[in-house]
């Protein structure tokens, strides 16, 4: 009986220990899709596009293991704001929670189109009180390792885009 119990016990404790030698799991964001937005981790000067008006600092930063991308954006010309980006695996898409300094919040979404990420949103009152637009936000990793963010608004849920800015980011110098 003492060997029958002591043989269970070796053959459970070798299954477990075959299991535990395994391949190692993936981390939880460890994905090709939560990497999409890398191009835009970094520490930023930010200029009107075309021009050497620089119009904000900005500090892009991964944390939780990968799970999060926190903006910090810092104007020159008011407090700022930021936003906490993540890869929504179970809808797949990119999600953006953006608040600022004039008490807005923003929650856009979407996801990777060809080598841009597009996100969009609707921004209370944007336009003066009761007048919301949609925000669409689209940027582009360059060759020379900038980002252009540009964005767009629409008061026709949509059927139509509006120019609202054109920013060009600019890795800063160590």
């Amino acid at each position: 009986m003492m060997r029958c119990m002591l043989a269970l016990v070796l053959l459970f404790a070798g299954t477990n220990g075959a299991t535990a030698q395994s391949a190692p799991a993936e981390p939880p964001c460890g994905s090709a899709e939560h990497r999409q937005f890398d191009f835009w981790v970094g520490e930023w000067d930010v200029f009107a596009t075309g021009t050497s008006k620089q119009v904000a600092t900005s500090r892009i930063e991964k944390l939780h293991g990968g799970c999060t991308i926190r903006e910090n954006w810092m104007p020159t010309s008011n407090p700022g704001g930021g936003s906490l980006n993540g890869y929504d695996a179970r809808n797949r898409l990119w999600r953006q929670n953006w608040h600022d300094s004039s008490g807005s919040m923003v929650a856009f979404e979407g996801g990777l189109v060809a080598k841009e990420m597009v996100l969009t949103g609707l921004w209370r009152d944007l336009l003066g009180q009761g007048k919301d637009a949609l925000v669409r936000m689209t940027y582009s990793p360059s060759a020379e390792g900038n980002v252009r963010q540009i964005g767009e608004q629409s008061v026709d849920f949509g059927k139509t885009w509006q120019p609202s800015f054109d920013f060009t980011y600019k890795r800063r110098s160590k």
